[in-house]
């Protein structure tokens, strides 16, 4: 006579065991990754407008108040840094017309990150004073 005996070998639940770790190390990798994702588009979605509003700020800016500066976004972003950097364009061509014009560079780090830097360039026309 033969017994029927229900029940899971001891193989039978390491085999288990073994699936289930696998499927929940990939469920915790999917899920690192989708954070590290949503902070790097809301950096890249932030910083441009922000990078924008100083760029506005200083094409609107009296000429004479043109320099190099640095700051912040107050408390609404105050993960977020801004520099700018006012330099002469310098390009082979007629000098005294190079001379008007000034190159701005503007970079806004997050968090003084290395890796989250938003950086943009722009030119403005600054005419001789008389």
């Amino acid at each position: 006579m033969k017994k029927n005996i229900h029940g899971f070998t001891l193989l039978e639940i390491m085999i288990a065991m073994a699936i289930i770790a696998i499927s929940l190390t990939a469920v915790l990798r999917i899920q690192s990754q989708s954070l590290s994702l949503a902070s790097d588009a809301r950096f890249y979605t932030t910083a441009p407008l922000l990078a924008q509003s100083i760029m506005a700020r200083i094409m609107t800016s009296d000429p004479e108040e043109l320099r190099s500066d640095s700051g912040d976004f107050g408390e609404d972003f105050s993960d977020y840094t801004w520099r700018t950097s006012v330099e002469d364009l310098t390009l082979d061509g007629p000098q005294e017309f190079l001379d008007l014009i000034k190159r701005i560079d503007l970079s806004v780090k997050w968090n003084d990150s290395e890796t989250f830097i938003y950086n943009i360039t722009s030119y403005k026309y600054v005419p001789e004073k008389d």
